[in-house]
């Protein structure tokens, strides 16, 4: 008998509601809030209002678009950390809700671990996943770790950023450069009309295989602030080699703690995942030194690179499989790694 799961994901801006019928994916719905980018940032309190105004009519669209009934859901995922705790809170409240009036199970998801696990969701016959043991560099605007996925329950962080997470390293310079938000895509836009070499940045030497981002946010800050001290227009006309020089540094520094981590576990096959996995630049150079290191790689279609409850659904599946149920007292956490 097949296993149908509504995921739900609220953790941050984005309101999503998504059906597996098993792994297969039936629907993944997201609605987007456009609001932030005035504010060149998420605004948390603007980001709730708007998931309590979405979270209905998104899991209608999701079922709607699944054809499936709700009384046909085994089980509803949600997303009960971390992120923002209003925005988690609307997620979570309308789950309990939901499940409660329908007489099924809830099941809590960790937001970083379901990224990890959207490498399972089959959008077609056949779809490739990695086998187990395997590697995870999961790089997003929040988190930047390494992880070994021994099972979906069984996951082992390697290594992780003592301060900035890479995502974060990637719209700081946007923002410096006075790019729209969000700023990571448009440096990795910029990136492919730019010199890579043109500008120099220092590599932070961090030993085993954690990531500080810190120091090279500053370094940008600086380089700009004294090129705009000798030209007005710096940025303007290094506006495509300061995007290539920066991205280039940060890709080598997460790429070069991933190889690392591969020579010293003897584990080839390597995955991606987050929000910068969606990066270009990231995408190619993993591709490359997948190639040289004989590794078998993974890198996800770019509807499972953002936040969406598809990765929710799926991590909920694996739980649901273990008979891992939560209860209807539990709360929603901001901060913390996997729990």
């Amino acid at each position: 008998m097949s296993i149908y799961i509504l995921g739900i994901e609220s953790s941050c801006d984005d309101t999503s509601a998504a059906v597996l019928k098993d792994r297969q994916i039936l629907s993944n719905v997201i609605a987007n809030q456009d609001i932030h980018k005035s504010y060149g940032g998420v605004v948390p309190e603007l980001a709730s209002r708007a998931h309590q105004q979405n979270i209905i009519p998104v899991v209608e669209v999701a079922l709607q678009k699944a054809k499936i009934k709700k009384n046909q859901l085994s089980g509803i995922a949600f997303t009960r950390g971390p992120g923002l705790l209003g925005s988690l809170l609307v997620g979570t409240s309308f789950a309990k809700a939901f499940a409660l009036g329908l007489n099924v199970p809830i099941i809590e998801v960790n937001h970083l671990k379901a990224h990890i696990l959207a490498h399972f969701v089959e959008t077609r016959p056949g779809s490739r996943h990695p086998d187990f043991p395997f590697l995870c560099l999961t790089v997003s605007g929040g988190h930047t770790q390494i992880v070994r996925v021994n099972s979906p329950s069984d996951m082992q962080i390697l290594g992780k950023t003592i301060d900035d997470a890479a995502g974060e390293a990637f719209d700081k310079a946007a923002k410096i450069m006075g790019l729209p938000y969000p700023g990571g895509p448009q440096i990795d836009k910029l990136a492919a009309q730019g010199n890579p070499d043109a500008f120099t940045f220092p590599e932070p030497k961090i030993q085993g295989l954690n990531y500080s981002f810190s120091g090279l946010k500053t370094s940008f800050l600086y380089l700009v602030r004294d090129g705009l001290k000798k030209d007005e227009g710096f940025i303007e006309k290094n506006k495509a080699d300061l995007a290539a020089s920066y991205q280039a540094t940060l890709i080598r520094v997460l790429l070069g703690k991933l190889r690392r981590a591969a020579r010293e576990t003897g584990i080839r096959q390597v995955a991606i995942a987050g929000g910068v996995s969606a990066n270009s630049g990231i995408r190619r150079k993993l591709t490359q030194m997948a190639e040289k290191e004989r590794w078998e790689v993974f890198i996800p279609e770019f509807q499972f690179t953002t936040d969406n409850a598809a990765m929710i659904a799926i991590a909920g599946y694996f739980k649901y499989l273990d008979g891992d149920f939560a209860s209807q007292d539990l709360a929603p956490y901001a901060r913390g790694g996997f729990q």
